[in-house]
């Protein structure tokens, strides 16, 4: 089988081929550390504004206290296509109200899995991005995204 030759990128494309690749995966996989051992897990964000990523959380969840002890996160997406965005980052807790309500408003899972939103359980994570990759198919080799708000 002959390697592959992907097409070269325009750098001005980045953001819009990484926004369109975590719009079509849809459900990332969110890494974080327990100790000095690795975890990975789907998640599915409740909120994407540009590449800063919302994600709804239980606080009887593991992950919560793993977030606690280090707020340093990826995100990593994949496409049908094998096209890969990963996003590396801090996970901070969420405490705009006017942001939480928003997100409560637009999830219809949110309201009907919680309650209300003052649901002592609730947390989201906003997760903010310090670096954005992007990797088309085969490509083998990561672009490195400018972390702008991409219109559309």
């Amino acid at each position: 089988m002959a390697k592959p030759h992907p097409e070269s990128i325009d750098s001005d494309e980045l953001p819009q081929l990484a926004q369109t690749t975590m719009q079509a995966a849809k459900f990332p996989c969110l890494a974080s550390m327990d100790g000095d051992q690795p975890r990975l897990r789907p998640i599915s964000p409740v909120r994407m504004d540009g590449f800063t990523v919302y994600v709804a959380n239980l606080r009887q969840y593991h992950k919560t206290q793993e977030l606690a002890a280090n707020p340093k996160v990826e995100l990593c997406y994949m496409d049908s296509d094998h096209n890969q965005v990963r996003i590396t980052g801090v996970a901070e807790v969420l405490t705009d109200e006017t942001m939480l309500q928003e997100i409560w408003d637009s999830n219809p899972l949110l309201r009907q899995y919680l309650g209300t939103r003052e649901n002592p359980n609730l947390i989201v994570y906003k997760i903010v991005p310090n670096q954005v990759r992007y990797m088309r198919e085969w490509a083998l080799e990561y672009y490195e995204v400018p972390l702008v708000k991409v219109e559309g």
